[in-house]
């Protein structure tokens, strides 16, 4: 009897051994199907430069806006600003916003994208705003709308400056980012930037890519990119179970 016992909790033993191989193996087809997939490119949009997604397109009409606006508020600024400074720093922006715009246009050549004539809605009510205003007024509001642009600019340029494929997009993301930090700067020697009334820094904490969601996406991004191979972990787990059944096999048999 006691052999019999013996033979049946090997068998069971065994089948268990089976049961999680079988598991183990169809895991992997699970969690690939359930991996996310890397942004796929339109053919049609492919070009010697690289690969090129809505995203780069978008960035090149932002650049190009940003100068039909900003280019006639500097201008306003240098003829009506009532401070030395002020006239000073819209003069600055006009001339290096007509240079920036130079680069948008040459990139939208290359890469075949179609770029506005004229400001947008918001943007125009600006320009519109500063026209009413005069003196202090039109300094202040000069300055506060060309600082809230330039700071919201800034973590779409780093985004692009970091993802994008195309060479071209790329090298007007470098430049780009040049030219806001510089106007960042020039705003800001007016002493007219109000900070408290900037939006506030957003909490890392609560960021969903931060912390241990971060190494979630991280984990992800690499197995959709193949930076680990899930196969060949998938086997080391399966060889650990082995081992274990084989272990308990044998204290089974001891007893």
């Amino acid at each position: 009897m006691a052999a019999v016992r013996l033979r049946r909790r090997g068998a069971r033993a065994v089948s268990t051994l089976a049961i999680l191989g079988a598991v183990l193996f169809s895991a992997p087809a699970v969690a690939f199907a359930q991996a996310p997939t890397p942004e796929v490119v339109d053919p049609a949009a492919q070009d010697p430069s690289g690969p090129i997604t809505s995203a780069d397109e978008q960035f090149v009409i932002a650049v190009r806006l940003a100068g039909l606006w900003e280019i006639p508020a500097g201008d306003m600024a240098s003829e009506k600003g009532e401070s030395q400074r002020v006239k000073e720093v819209g003069e600055a922006l006009r001339e290096q916003h007509k240079e920036l715009d130079g680069l948008a246009v040459d990139a939208a050549a290359k890469l075949n994208i179609q770029l506005p004539n004229e400001p947008n809605q918001d943007q125009s009510n600006w320009l519109a705003e500063m026209e009413a205003a005069e003196g202090a007024e039109f300094d202040e509001i000069f300055v506060a709308r060309l600082r809230a642009a330039h700071g919201k600019i800034i973590p779409v340029v780093s985004t692009i400056r970091a993802a994008t494929r195309n060479d071209v997009v790329r090298a007007l993301a470098q430049q780009t980012n040049a030219f806001v930090m510089t106007h960042l700067t020039l705003l800001e020697s007016t002493d007219l930037v109000n900070y408290a009334g900037l939006p506030a820094a957003p909490n890392a904490q609560a960021d969903p890519v931060t912390g241990a969601n971060a190494l979630l996406a991280a984990a992800q991004a690499r197995g959709a990119t193949g930076g680990f191979d899930t196969t060949a972990i998938w086997l080391v787990l399966v060889v650990a179970v082995v081992a274990g059944a084989f272990g308990a096999v044998r204290i089974i048999r001891s007893r």
